[in-house]
């Protein structure tokens, strides 16, 4: 973006704080964000004119102020942000430059010029395809305009708010994946599983905010050859996947991506229903993974990846809830919530998104964290009313029925809550 802005002798850094889409995102990531943009402001010395308001109102108005002839941004494929900038554009030029994707969607397409739904052709099609190299810019060679001169506009301080729970900014970006670059990721692909290690890059956050880019994380692991290394390739790969399938089916991010899930019962009217989410939502289940993946998300503003699989799968078929009530309580509290990604990664667990398969896997929490997590560490961690029960054992103390004080019992049976899912999902597939 700035690179296409460059040929212009001036320029306006202008950010818009939408109330559409900062009341959904939890105060974590409105803290992250507000950090960034504190961030910006100062590479940008001062320059940088934040404003409140509607884009689709306040961004032809700004630029007809300033006798803009056009608006630079970078192409956003999300359903409310497409429609936005599509509304923008009926009264400013707009251009888009770049994605925050490796390969924008709408590229990576069959021979018939169809897009693929199942991620392993669509990854090995993206691999021919490949990708540019990262942009080269610099800010300082703009010269920007002065943002007190902009007047009629709801100027406001960048907000101030809580502390984010990690560190964020361009700055940390470059410096947490050369830490990670350094040694970590040549383990990634024996080690991504594991919640009770610090194995994960935890890039995600920063790939939500923008301050690194896929391409530029590409060219790095572009330069080597551990099995490590091409396993993170893949997982960006996957972040791509669901960039695509999401802006081709842009009611996805609320419905169900096969319709035929539509019918699937769920329990969402029973009278326990809020109930057991809540206890979810808390972890307070019974399930130690369970609760120790749901306490870490409360406590960090983030969660492993196999975790959120299983806390996903314990939902849906063993709570039998809507996909998309887990997925809004997530994407109010992740830090690194990002709506392609967090949708589909949901429906993949419940079986009605890009790949059917999943359908019959039905996560087994106990046999999951004595895999994943094998000494509890993990477990200890998060849930402190187990700590004094030693070794992987912490696992089965609802299956032991081991009466810990504080710490609830088992809320369903698992196995009868498995046989009663995949009953829900015959029924459908019928």
């Amino acid at each position: 973006m700035l690179t296409a802005a460059s040929s212009t002798d001036s320029a306006l850094g202008l950010f818009v704080l939408d109330e559409a889409l900062l009341n959904l995102s939890g105060n974590r990531r409105r803290a992250a964000l507000f950090a960034c943009l504190h961030e910006l402001n100062e590479r940008l010395n001062g320059s940088l004119l934040v404003v409140t308001g509607d884009p689709r109102e306040v961004v032809p108005k700004i630029a007809r102020q300033i006798d803009a002839e056009q608006v630079h941004v970078t192409a956003d494929f999300g359903p409310y942000g497409a429609q936005r900038d599509r509304d923008v554009e009926q009264h400013i030029e707009l251009v888009r430059t770049g994605s925050p994707f490796a390969v924008s969607p709408g590229r990576v397409v069959k021979p018939d010029g169809s897009s693929y739904q199942v991620f392993t052709p669509f990854y090995k099609r993206w691999l021919d395809h490949g990708w540019r190299a990262p942009a080269q810019t610099d800010a300082t060679t703009l010269t920007w305009i002065d943002p007190d001169t902009v007047d009629g506009c709801r100027r406001v301080a960048i907000p101030t708010a809580e502390k984010p729970v990690c560190p964020v900014g361009e700055r940390a970006a470059r410096q947490q994946w050369a830490e990670y670059l350094d040694g970590p990721i040549h383990e990634y692909d024996n080690h991504r599983d594991r919640p009770d290690l610090d194995a994960t890059s935890r890039m995600s956050v920063h790939l939500k905010l923008g301050t690194i880019h896929p391409r530029t994380m590409l060219a790095d692991l572009d330069a080597l050859t551990s099995e490590g290394a091409r396993a993170y390739r893949r997982q960006l790969a996957w972040r791509d996947f669901y960039g695509d399938v999401l802006a081709r089916n842009p009611d996805s991010a609320r419905h169900n991506l096969n319709r035929t899930y539509d019918g699937m019962p769920t329990d969402e009217k029973e009278p326990n229903a809020q109930e057991h989410f809540t206890a979810w939502c808390e972890g307070r289940t019974g399930f130690p993974i369970v609760d120790a993946g749901m306490r870490q998300l409360a406590g960090e503003g983030w969660m492993h990846n196999r975790v959120r699989m299983i806390v996903a799968s314990f939902l849906v078929k063993d709570l039998h809830l809507p996909w998309w009530w887990g997925a809004r309580h997530f994407m109010q509290h992740l830090v690194d919530g990002d709506l392609p990604a967090n949708q589909h990664g949901w429906q993949w667990v419940a079986g009605s998104g890009t790949d059917a398969a999943p359908y019959f896997r039905v996560f087994n929490p106990i046999t999951q964290g004595q895999r994943y997590d094998p000494q509890g560490d993990y477990v200890r961690r998060w849930v402190p009313e187990l700590r004094s029960i030693e070794g992987k054992a912490v696992h089965t103390v609802g299956e032991r029925s081991v009466d810990v004080p504080g710490y609830p019992a088992p809320m369903v049976d698992h196995a009868e809550e498995r046989r009663d899912a995949l009953a829900r999902y015959d029924r459908i597939k019928k």
